[in-house]
């Protein structure tokens, strides 16, 4: 038998060393959209993490990881943004789908313009003892793709997952992550699936908030009906793991602290009623708005995946056991 710290350690690099789209494959539940700013999500990805535009000339510049699986390159930012300020225009999906976000366009609840972009430099972060940064989410910012490929559709199984900066929230519409309409409008009940950050919302969790609940359109629930969930904490951590997953008549919240301990699950349950079973979700992206372009809210996105089909719950306890291990932390 293994000492217990030769276990630990054995434990902390196969974990490591897998991504968490390498465990969701593993778990037969690919990712079919995966957006980090941070870091690779896949073990073997170097690819582009995303792209700044330098306000003093307009030129544009591409972010990668230091190495294949490994934390972003934040000195080239530096060293390309330096003496001047720089915007996040693409966040590029690591799943190989091409589902990119970039600028939202005027939408259903805004349509006074396309929405703002996220400052280069307005979420600095550190893992593993290495600079990052995160996506800075003012209200009047978002992030949208409306064309994409393999995000689930009507009432197909999905889960995602997103990791935020618990501090940094308020209680407007909407800070989302995940599935939205194609047309930026309010087209109904169950037109959604996506994440939601903040306090906002009649149907509260415990305490006062931040909650993750699940957006799903004309309602953001903290668990299976239209009333408060008390066992839906407020999370005060300052990184948190938001989980939202469902498949046909069932459907799940779960969440965490992002630098410790593992996943709870808030509710595990029946679709709500009032149309929202079965569900028409359309597969669109959002990040930091509703699916109509409401672009009240605020929050800080580190990084996310879309799956395609139901992801077990222990699935999801070493895709947060990843997260544990990458060891984020505050920078100044």
């Amino acid at each position: 038998m293994f000492p217990s710290s030769l276990l630990i350690l054995y434990l902390t690099v196969t974990l490591v060393a897998a991504g968490p789209c390498d465990i969701y494959a593993s778990g037969n539940t690919p990712c079919v959209a995966a957006h980090s700013t941070t870091r690779a999500l896949f073990n073997a990805y170097s690819g582009p993490l995303y792209r700044i535009k330098r306000a003093s000339d307009n030129a544009t510049s591409i972010v990668s990881p230091l190495s294949a699986g490994g934390v972003a390159n934040a000195s080239a930012q530096d060293s390309f943004c330096a003496s001047t300020t720089c915007a996040i225009t693409t966040i590029f999906d690591q799943s190989g789908r091409g589902n990119h976000l970039t600028r939202a366009p005027p939408g259903g609840a805004d349509p006074s313009g396309p929405d703002n972009l996220a400052p280069a430099r307005g979420a600095p972060v550190m893992l593993n003892g290495k600079k990052a940064y995160g996506v800075f989410i003012a209200p009047g910012t978002g992030y949208r793709n409306d064309a994409t490929n393999g995000i689930a559709v009507g009432d197909a199984a999905e889960g995602m997952y997103a990791v935020f900066d618990g501090t940094h929230f308020n209680g407007d519409c909407c800070f989302d992550y995940g599935n939205a309409e194609t047309s930026a409008t309010d087209t109904g009940n169950g037109h959604m699936e996506a994440i939601y950050f903040g306090s906002a919302g009649g149907n509260k969790g415990a305490g006062n908030g931040p909650w993750v609940m699940a957006d799903l359109e004309n309602g953001l629930f903290s668990g299976g009906n239209r009333t408060a969930n008390p066992s839906n904490p407020s999370m005060t951590s300052r990184f948190v793991t938001a989980v939202v997953k469902g498949k046909p008549g069932h459907w799940a919240i779960r969440g965490g602290n992002a630098v410790s301990g593992q996943l709870g699950t808030f509710y595990s349950g029946v679709r709500p009623s009032g149309g929202y079973n079965p569900m028409k979700k359309e597969g669109a992206i959002i990040l930091g708005i509703g699916g109509d372009n409401s672009d009240r809210g605020r929050g800080t996105f580190y990084e996310g995946v879309i799956t395609s089909g139901y992801p077990s719950d222990a699935t999801e306890n070493k895709v947060q056991a990843n997260i544990v291990a990458a060891a984020y932390a505050t920078s100044s």
